[in-house]
């Protein structure tokens, strides 16, 4: 029997859902501004500008995607709404559906509401969703020889996957959180860490961002901890949420209080959104 020499390709797929600071997302090469879609009132189009900030040029197709958030903030595709989970999908068309960019090169892609006019009050949502195109190999260029005819080479190529969440709100705003069950742990008896849980109730989700602030018994506050972008998406009434500590050399983690504030984020205006305060004990 002949020896039959076995290529597998295999494509990873990398999909990511976090927020950065500021009003901008950027993963890789590919920058992307603003950091979510929300229509509410009266808007009914937004424009979303890419730009390539790497040295070689990119292509990026872009999609609807419906996605579910686990009660440890992690994310799940899927393809029916869970219960009280509402797609906005069928209401959104968005052009172009392909991106090419050089290197620093931006585009705008064009968001719109439509077929709205008839919805039930409450929280739409869906994801737009940025996959980048795998570059193909140029013509004439060859392929690795495997020496060995008997050997199996695998070869792997990832492909990176950016969402931002795109929201339809109808109605009046319906949403209020909480903070409960805060607690402080040391990773390898080193690093503070510090573990929240956050309440929603109401019809929409709430996105804000955190700060922690250390309060010495004699009164001085010292900024331990900033979280921003943090999201809990309906239909989900509880997040747990976790994160270390910063600036926390020379303090006393064993005295004071911590205080956790959850506000809106910067580009959107002022609102304290929930708080929570922690006793430090020995």
């Amino acid at each position: 029997m002949s020896k039959l020499q076995l290529r597998l390709s295999i494509t990873g797929l990398i999909l990511l859902q976090v927020f950065f600071p500021l009003n901008i997302w950027a993963q890789g090469n590919l920058l992307i501004t603003p950091r979510r879609v929300v229509f509410e009132g009266n808007k009914r189009s937004t424009d979303l500008n890419l730009a390539n900030i790497g040295d070689d040029t990119a292509t990026y197709a872009i999609s609807l995607v419906e996605i579910r958030m686990t009660e440890n903030g992690g994310f799940e595709s899927i393809t029916e709404p869970d219960e009280g989970q509402k797609f906005a999908s069928p209401y959104l068309r968005y052009f172009p559906r392909t991106v090419t960019l050089g290197p620093n090169e931006a585009q705008t892609v064009k968001i719109q509401l439509i077929r709205s006019g008839n919805l039930d009050p409450g929280e739409y949502r869906s994801h737009i969703y940025f996959r980048a195109v795998p570059r193909e190999k140029p013509l004439g260029e060859e392929e690795e020889v495997v020496s060995d005819p008997s050997s199996i080479a695998v070869k792997l190529t990832p492909i990176f996957g950016i969402t931002i969440p795109a929201i339809i709100r109808v109605g009046e705003p319906s949403a209020r959180v909480t903070i409960t069950d805060p607690q402080l742990r040391f990773e390898n008896d080193t690093i503070p860490r510090l573990g929240i849980v956050f309440n929603r109730t109401g019809d929409y989700s709430v996105f804000g961002d955190i700060a922690v602030d250390h309060i010495s018994p004699q009164g001085t506050v010292t900024r331990v901890g900033i979280a921003n972008g943090v999201a809990v998406y309906t239909p989900n009434t509880r997040r747990r949420f976790e994160f270390s500590l910063i600036n926390t050399s020379g303090l006393d983690l064993g005295s004071g209080r911590l205080l956790i504030t959850f506000s809106a984020p910067s580009d959107v205006k002022p609102e304290k959104y929930a708080e929570a305060v922690l006793p430090l004990v020995r």
